[in-house]
């Protein structure tokens, strides 16, 4: 089977309009000039997407508006009309920021990037750039859907006891979002980069590190695939954490001893459609059309690369808005354990997937969980906290965090918090 043929690729959302930079803003930071832009009256902000200057220093940072397909159902988020004074008025905004940048670049363009992903992640979210392979994602893809067009049964023998959903295949209507009674209409394969037997992390956190199982004698070569996807991912996610780190006033490197070995999770899901969910309107056009109830990740960031189709929902605010990633970025969002970390400094990313009122398509995404070691003690880091900003997590073993998260989600088997479908 090839990639191209067993999946149907998305294009980037068409809702993304995009400004051509100005002469005038060529040669100037591009913060300053993103700023310059906004105060453009002859500019409407609510179609205002991408903002780049073609100089040595503007790849660093481009202003993204949270992507609302027009034809969705979901209200835009609401803009001011007229020009602003500064980046930290526009709260609805997400940036596209260049890892590359930040890795390479001079001291201005480094700046620069700190700068667009604090701003950005007021919001919980960030775009970036990467420099993943095109055709291993592609390839994985393919390989998993293959997977998932198996017989229910076959697919249910990948699925491990006492695995608590951290590897192998979790079946329709189990998770379910914290927030609601409801399980989630999806269906999972989940995965990570094993550790030796050994080792005291998983002497000691055993339920962290499971044996892993993928559905290799259905799909022959997928393990190679995704254990190598996933280790590209975790290594994008790890760098990423740099430009977080000294955002937030530490070194760059704070974070990198914190996730190594870290149970960080990769997880493929298939979205079906609306028109099999038992309670369904007809042909999914009823309210039942949302696939993952409103939901925060645990974890520390989320990266998701691009998925076959639109459904993912940001909440800026009171409003919900659909971000689509393109076919050369990854959308990064926050979790529980960095807000604890960073003293509510970062907020949690709140997001869903929803199927829009109609669409009778399957969905298709994978996304990674970067997790610290289970030992890592999520206190609040000095920086972070100033008389404005007092205290206000007690510290708490990433372990424990976690424990208590799958729990809530549905996800112990022998403890479910949902019992009925």
């Amino acid at each position: 089977m090839e990639p191209e043929d067993a999946i149907d690729k998305m294009e980037p959302a068409e809702a993304i309009d995009r400004i051509e930079p100005t002469d005038a803003i060529d040669k100037i930071d591009p913060v300053d000039a993103v700023e310059q832009i906004l105060r453009t009256e002859s500019r409407d902000l609510t179609d205002q997407i991408d903002v780049v200057a073609e100089s040595d220093i503007t790849p660093a940072l481009r202003l993204f508006a949270v992507g609302v397909h027009r034809e969705s159902a979901v209200r835009p988020v609401d803009r001011a009309s007229g020009p602003v004074d500064n980046l930290s008025d526009m709260s609805d905004q997400i940036l596209d920021v260049d890892l590359l940048a930040f890795e390479t670049g001079s001291s201005e363009q480094r700046r620069a990037v700190v700068d667009g992903v604090t701003r950005s992640l007021a919001t919980g979210f960030v775009y970036t750039s990467h420099d993943l392979s095109k055709d291993l994602l592609d390839t994985a893809y393919g390989m998993l859907r293959e997977f998932f067009e198996k017989e229910p049964d076959e697919k249910q023998r990948f699925t491990p006891p006492g695995a608590n959903g951290q590897t192998g295949y979790t079946g329709l209507l189990v998770e379910t979002a914290a927030s609601s009674d409801k399980p989630d209409w999806k269906e999972m394969l989940n995965w990570s980069t094993p550790i030796a037997s050994g080792h005291p992390l998983r002497r000691n956190f055993a339920t962290a590190y499971p044996d892993q199982v993928l559905p290799e004698s259905v799909v022959p070569g997928i393990t190679d695939v995704l254990y190598r996807f996933h280790d590209s991912i975790a290594d994008l996610q790890r760098r990423f954490l740099h430009i977080i780190a000294v955002g937030i006033g530490c070194h760059e490197t704070f974070f990198d001893d914190m996730v190594a070995d870290g149970p960080t999770l990769t997880r493929a899901i298939r979205y079906p459609s609306m028109g099999e969910l038992p309670d369904a309107g007809k042909d999914g056009t009823g309210p039942a059309h949302v696939w993952a109830a409103e939901h925060g990740d645990i974890n520390l960031i989320t990266a998701l690369p691009r998925a076959t189709a639109p459904g993912l929902q940001v909440k800026v605010g009171d409003d919900w808005a659909d971000a689509v990633a393109p076919d050369n970025g990854v959308i990064i969002n926050t979790g529980i354990m960095l807000e604890r970390l960073t003293n509510g400094a970062i907020p949690i990313g709140w997001h869903r997937v929803v199927a829009s009122p109609g669409y009778t398509g399957e969905r298709y995404s994978v996304v990674q969980f970067c997790h610290p070691r289970p030992w890592t003690v999520l206190a609040p880091v000095p920086s972070c906290c100033t008389p404005d900003n007092p205290q206000r997590f007690s510290a708490m073993s990433a372990a424990d965090a976690l424990d208590e998260v799958l729990y809530e989600i549905n996800l112990v088997e022998d403890a479910r918090r949902v019992s009925e479908h």
